[in-house]
């Protein structure tokens, strides 16, 4: 069997591709290049918290070239910058514009690294019949209905599952995932059984590591600051600087912390409140997506995850026509429209998800 391994230049997918090889596949490893080094050639970013969108793409891409080299396999890189402006860059800012709070990990593996990615390979004349990453989740089929179901990783720190919660069945038919059953202290022991220099490289902690308004790009617009009775406390330069939660960096006095609870683009206000008054009870959620199960069509008790590092927590999921609500156990701090909402069942695996639209 031919499988393509995307390869970032980390540990995990360096691993992947090794794994994989001694299992006898016939590996091919390819990069997804995403920096229009054009469009951001003025832009510096510090080896600081490097990040999967960098200007340090090319090292990246020499890492995974000398990878190849070292385990005998032919490698490529594969443009996809187009693409990622289009339906990852354009959507952020849209969003942030919006006053909602973007996911662009979850857009990118939708659209770009499980799907432009391979076809873009496929145009280049790569055949594969599996396309593999080292993404931290189990994948399965379930033998009655053969639909493809995915699950949360053994190493639940490091799972990953949130992030692929939008994955059609067509792509989960088309992948492995190998990592999903190892730790991440077991795979950095693999590495270095295999002698690869990545052995101890820090993961990607975001998408980008840089200001984000090289990517809004956006002139200043001045709003207020307002608490939740609408009394000015202050002035900002664009709501697009600040996410629900954002607690540092308000330049605002009060008695005690303030944090940033709502965001009104009509009046291009920022709204601060006390730490109470960041909890929500329940939200809406839209554009859903399917993955273990057909769907949900009655009221049923599901685990819940707001971001991708929360411990899923117990909330009530109640079918609406073209939408979903999900009612919490207990209310949650800084939940934030924009952002995914991806429920689990308690053996971890992911029901589905969507995008939240409001909140209450």
């Amino acid at each position: 069997m031919r499988v393509l391994v995307g390869l970032s230049g980390g540990v995990d997918s360096s691993v992947t591709a090794c794994l994989l090889k001694e299992k006898g596949y016939e590996v091919i490893g390819a990069t997804m290049s995403i920096w229009d080094k054009e469009k951001y050639k003025n832009v510096f970013v510090s080896h600081k918290g490097d990040a999967c969108f960098s200007p340090h793409e090319e090292e990246d891409i020499k890492t995974c070239q000398s990878l190849c080299e070292k385990i005998g396999i032919e490698y490529h890189v594969i443009d996809c910058t187009k693409e990622y402006q289009k339906l990852v860059l354009e959507n952020f800012k849209s969003e942030y514009l919006q006053g909602r709070t973007p996911n662009p990990c979850v857009v990118c593996n939708s659209y770009i690294k499980f799907e432009a990615l391979p076809r873009g390979a496929r145009a280049l004349g790569l055949e594969f019949d599996k396309f593999a990453t080292g993404h931290y989740v189990r994948l399965s089929q379930n033998a009655t209905s053969g639909r493809y179901m995915l699950q949360s990783a053994v190493d639940l720190p490091k799972d990953q599952s949130y992030f692929l919660y939008r994955l059609t069945q067509e792509q989960l038919s088309k992948i492995l995932t190998p990592l999903g059953s190892y730790t991440k202290d077991e795979v950095r022991e693999i590495a270095r059984r295999y002698g690869l220099e990545v052995s101890d490289k820090k993961d990607s902690q975001d998408f980008y590591s840089g200001d984000i308004n090289d990517i809004i790009d956006e002139p200043d617009k001045v709003g207020n600051f307002v608490d939740t009775s609408g009394k000015i406390l202050g002035h900002h330069n664009g709501i697009w600087h600040f996410t629900i939660g954002q607690r540092r960096g308000l330049g605002v006095s009060a008695d005690r912390p303030l944090y940033v609870v709502a965001l009104n683009k009509e009046r291009n206000e920022v709204v601060l409140g006390y730490l109470e008054e960041n909890f929500k009870s329940s939200l809406i959620v839209n554009n859903l997506n399917w993955v273990s199960v057909e769907n949900i069509n009655k009221k049923k008790n599901v685990l819940l995850k707001l971001r991708s590092s929360q411990k899923p927590f117990e909330a009530t999921f109640e079918p609406l026509e073209n939408c979903a609500k999900l009612i919490f156990s207990e209310p949650q701090k800084a939940v934030a429209t924009g952002q995914s909402a991806v429920f689990y069942d308690n053996q971890g695996f992911v029901l589905g998800g969507g995008v939240i639209e409001s909140t209450e």
